[in-house]
């Protein structure tokens, strides 16, 4: 009981000097949010997680997920996002860099959800070898996004890696000259998911 008093009474002055800084009740309830889901555990923005419906641009210099990328990978995102817009297409970051611990909370549920580590690593990679988690990874939307990338990706050397994650990409440079290496279809056939 007292520590549930001590976590109230400290979102409670954490809120107050928030509105205080800020000016606005409305920032003040957002990082209430925000820390109630760290004392749970679960993964923040902080740990790359996008938030339903939050839509990330290459260009967004605040969201781990984006700026945590490695940064020739975010590079030529950026390069593909600028010529997409100008085809009146745009790309959208909907999950990028990952922290081991995001990572290996959607590991977890994926197992819950798929009902065995086996059925889950065709859809969810450990922390130990997911490419988010290291920066080498991005995923796209919406699916206009993804058709552009398709059709020209490989100018960029963005490439789709699974057959079964059409808005999974990684940077290959030797696309642009030789094209992207032949998918897996899905991870379980990748050896770098083998550890």
């Amino acid at each position: 009981m007292v520590g549930l008093t001590l976590a109230v009474t400290m979102i409670a002055g954490f809120a107050v000097l928030q509105s205080r800084q800020t000016g606005s009740a409305a920032s003040a309830g957002t990082s209430i949010d925000a820390l109630w889901a760290a004392i749970r555990g679960e993964p923040t923005a902080a740990d790359g997680k996008v938030v339903d419906g939050q839509r990330l641009s290459a260009f967004d210099e605040e969201a781990p997920a984006v700026v945590r990328l490695d940064a020739d990978l975010l590079a030529a995102l950026r390069r593909a996002a600028t010529d997409a817009e100008g085809d009146g297409v745009t790309l959208e970051v909907t999950s990028g860099w990952r922290s081991p611990r995001y990572q290996d909370r959607l590991f977890r549920d994926a197992v819950a959800e798929y009902g065995s580590r086996e059925e889950a690593a065709r859809w969810v990679a450990t922390s130990a070898t997911s490419e988010h988690v290291s920066g080498d990874a991005v995923d796209i939307g919406p699916y206009a996004a993804i058709d552009w990338l398709v059709r020209y990706g490989s100018d960029y050397g963005l490439c789709q890696i699974y057959g079964n994650e059409p808005w999974h990409y990684e940077l290959r440079p030797e696309a642009a000259v030789e094209g992207c290496p032949q998918m897996y279809a899905d991870p379980t056939e990748d050896p770098r998911m083998q550890q």
